[in-house]
């Protein structure tokens, strides 16, 4: 019951305690103030939001209205209620062929009943606090059922698009093609061509002319041109028809099988709550990576789910569609800036007065137009870059079946259809153990490939008999999984050997250490059971890679009702981070780090760095990069003692000859790295959400001059190159940047690269043939690498896959 409680009635209980009846009475109720950012971000969001409610509403064959309505109640009520702040709710393109179905089935007031249903669903789904198990569903089912949905969505506008009426299924919309293609209209072709002509090339023009431009949404631009050209050719074409809100159509009672109820209930409800959780994550990840984006919270999924509960519950009263969190205008929201709820609620406003106010005007929009639009929507639901990622993880079946499913059986079909594939690829896995035993030079090596479960047990039994008595022995173990059949196994079997007077070493080949017990390892004490680590090791939950991450180990506290459970040690761990370090802490850091390296990986590496001590260093290259503590240049290019000679600085910039103004640090280090060392390559490698450029695009040219603005005028020519329209601008291969910060960083590695080339010993080093250049982008929040490559005149900085590794 506590869970459901509103945020407001707790706070005001907590206000009556802290105003006890003769203390005197608080301050007045201020009045809100809206923030500038909110202001523009929720007019960019309702430019977007008003094109694309109605292409949906008309997709699924619902009043258009409903659309309207669900645009606004989704802004209004989730944005209020909801627990993601700046995730923007409304009819989402992932609920179309649901609610086409529905309609079709069951008529327009029943899906309206269902909608109420399904939103009081998820209010229960709320209360019980389940959101964080939705997060469970495997990515490929996700992706494989968005894209079942946008092919079905596409195909069905294709025949609208062509000026036909699309059919009820995808089979049937594929059969009908060749005689739509065969009697197309050209008006409502020419209309459709137009449109998604505008959506593809408005977001291209270059130069400042087109930043500015492109400030105006796609969406927008696209239909409106569209719409104005039908009417100034005067092309006669069915267009937008809003009836009089008198006549608008309420929700009724179900009517219906009641298994087939139940099923369209359930079918709302998961949509809409995977689409609108998964968003929410994905919206707290690209505010997380936004300048400043301490000031937003992150989300609460469960308020999340009782948001958008409550949005589906009011807009399926009033006749409008599904809501749900809709990825397109939450990113939106996010990119323009918003820092809170109101930009969402804003916008939920404006959709309100245009509903009321601007008829006429939407009256005017071609059918066709739309459908282009929510077409165009629909192939987007089929990412390429999903695609790679469900094949880079094996797990392509899942998502093919998935999608195939949804496409020919149905939405909830094709989820289950997903649901039992990723079963049986996970048991096959699971199964899939290969056993080896071979001997060289007198020691019996066992080698187990894949996860070692009892039903391996057998097959292990056997290839450790193999092994003689009083043999060497080393079991390798290639798996990430060891359960306690097989584990009890090979204890049993070890003890027996050394017994005898053999000897066994079982190891981890990857990552080169002992095995113990899973048990052992979680709770901190050494593999061999000794406590020479300390008291401090010994409480640590921390995994063995984040002593360099320099984080603070958190200790077990006591749990509610003295349990131990994966959900409280996350809040214990979620509500640490968030306490205040004490003053003061940094030398206790710093002779725990030291005391760390000595006790653990100086034993490790001692005989690598004397032999380095009396050969001297030999890097093969010069790696510049930003002083940012974030990027650790060993980590992201495996590197070790000896292996980079590294300069670091705010911006990982390089000054031009001549321009150092008394501060010749970097090209000394240039200059001593090729003249001397003799490096062989030198990367300059920028990073994502460097505060360096940030500052530059913040400071004016005549502010004052600190130490680090006269550092950073070595990065305007990076910023006069971002603004230069003659040249292509440097893009990331498969995405656009995501903001301008982004485009800089992007930009400022090509720029200083040309700096470096201007320094006479690069120069020379590089016409000998010596020399090469390389530049480097390193995404932070997604942990990747982008290598620099040139294609046709363009900067395009490519990913580096693990695959790459064979190259």
């Amino acid at each position: 019951m506590s869970a459901c409680v509103p945020a407001r009635a707790a706070d005001s209980d907590r206000t009556e305690r802290a105003h006890p009846p003769h203390s005197p009475p608080p301050p007045g109720p201020r009045h809100p103030r809206i923030a500038g950012a909110d202001l523009s971000a929720s007019i960019a969001v309702f430019l977007i939001a008003l094109p694309l409610s109605l292409g949906i509403a008309l997709a699924t064959g619902a009043p258009l209205q409903a659309g309207l309505v669900a645009a606004a109640v989704g802004g209004i009520v989730a944005g209020r209620i909801g627990g993601s702040p700046l995730q923007v709710s409304g009819p989402a393109a992932g609920l179309t062929v649901v609610t086409a179905d529905l309609i079709q089935h069951y008529g327009w007031r029943t899906t309206c009943a269902i909608t109420v249903l399904a939103g009081i669903s998820q209010l229960g789904l709320g209360c019980l606090r389940v959101a964080r198990g939705a997060l469970a569903v495997s990515p490929a089912i996700v992706h494989g059922m968005l894209a079942g949905i946008g092919v079905t969505i596409a195909v069905a506008q294709l025949h609208i698009v062509l000026g036909g009426t699309p059919q009820s299924s995808v089979p049937d919309n594929l059969l009908a093609l060749p005689a739509q293609l065969a009697n197309l209209h050209p008006a409502a072709l020419s209309v459709s061509l137009l449109t998604l002509a505008l959506l593809l090339l408005w977001p291209r023009i270059p130069g400042r002319a087109g930043r500015v431009l492109r400030t105006v949404p796609a969406a927008l631009v696209a239909v409106a041109g569209a719409t104005a050209v039908a009417a100034a050719a005067g092309l006669v074409l069915p267009k937008v028809d809003l009836p009089s809100w008198r006549n608008h159509a309420l929700a009724g009672l179900p009517e219906g099988p009641v298994l087939g109820l139940a099923a369209a209930v359930l079918t709302t409800t998961l949509v809409c709550s995977v689409q609108s959780l998964l968003g929410a994550v994905a919206v707290d990840k690209l505010v997380s990576g936004r300048p400043g984006s301490g000031q937003v919270g992150r989300s609460d999924l469960d308020r999340e789910l009782l948001g958008q509960g409550a949005a589906n519950i009011v807009s399926g009263s009033l006749g409008g569609l599904p809501v749900a969190g809709v990825a397109v205008r939450s990113s939106a929201n996010v990119k323009a800036g918003a820092v809170s709820r109101n930009s969402t609620m804003l916008h939920g406003v404006l959709v309100v007065i245009a509903a009321l106010l601007m008829v006429p005007l939407l009256e005017l929009i071609p059918l066709a137009s739309l459908a282009a639009l929510v077409m165009a929507v629909g192939i987007q639901m089929v990412s390429l870059h999903h695609i790679r990622t469900v094949t880079r993880h094996r797990e392509v079946l899942v998502y093919a079946v998935t999608t195939l499913g949804v496409v020919s059986l149905g939405v909830l079909e094709g989820v289950a259809l997903g649901i039992a594939v990723a079963v049986g690829v996970a048991l096959h896995r699971l199964t899939r153990t290969r056993i080896t035993h071979e001997e060289e030079e007198g020691v019996h090596h066992v080698h187990v490939r894949g996860q070692l479960t009892f039903l391996a047990v057998p097959r292990l039994s056997r290839a450790l008999h193999l092994v003689p008595q009083g043999a060497d022995a080393v079991v390798a173990l290639d798996g990430s999984f060891m359960d306690h059949a097989a584990y009890e196994t090979l204890q049993d079997w070890q003890s027996t050997h050394t017994a005898r007077g053999g000897t066994v070493e079982i190891t981890g080949r990857r990552a080169g250490v002992r095995i113990a017990e899973p048990a052992a390892l979680i709770s901190g004490h050494p593999p061999d059971g000794s406590e020479e680590a300390g008291a401090s090791d010994a409480d640590c939950r921390c995994r063995p890679w984040t002593a360099w991450r320099n984080h603070q180990c958190e200790r077990p506290r006591p749990l509610p009702g003295g349990t131990d459970g994966t959900e409280a040690a996350d809040g214990a761990e979620r509500a640490y981070e968030s306490e205040p370090k004490p003053a003061g802490t940094g030398g206790h850091e710093l002779r725990r780090g030291i005391s760390a390296f000595q006790r653990n990986t100086a034993p490790l590496v001692r005989g690598e760095l004397a032999r380095l001590a009396r050969e001297g260093q030999r890097p093969g290259q010069l790696f510049l990069t930003c002083a940012d503590s974030r990027v650790v240049t060993s980590m992201i290019t495996a590197s070790g003692p000896g292996d980079l000679f590294v300069v670091r600085n705010v911006g990982n910039l390089v000054p031009p000859p001549g321009a150092e103004s008394g501060d010749d640090s970097v090209a000394a280090a240039i200059e001593y790295a090729v003249e001397v060392l003799a490096v062989r390559s030198i990367t300059v490698c920028g990073h994502s959400g460097c505060g360096a450029m940030q500052a530059l695009l913040d400071t004016e040219p005549d502010g004052t001059r600190t130490p680090l603005r006269r550092w950073l005028r070595h990065g305007r020519p990076s910023l006069r190159r971002m603004g230069d329209g003659s040249l292509p601008p440097s893009r990331l291969a498969g995405r656009t940047p995501t903001d301008a910060v982004e485009q800089l960083c992007l930009t400022n590695v090509v720029q200083q690269l040309e700096h470096l080339r201007a320094h006479e010993s690069v120069a020379r080093a590089m016409k000998d043939g010596a020399l090469e250049l390389h530049g480097m982008y390193f995404h932070v929040g997604e942990a990747q690498a982008y290598l620099l490559t040139e294609r046709d005149e363009e900067k395009v900085f490519d990913r580096v896959r693990s695959a790459d590794l064979a190259m």
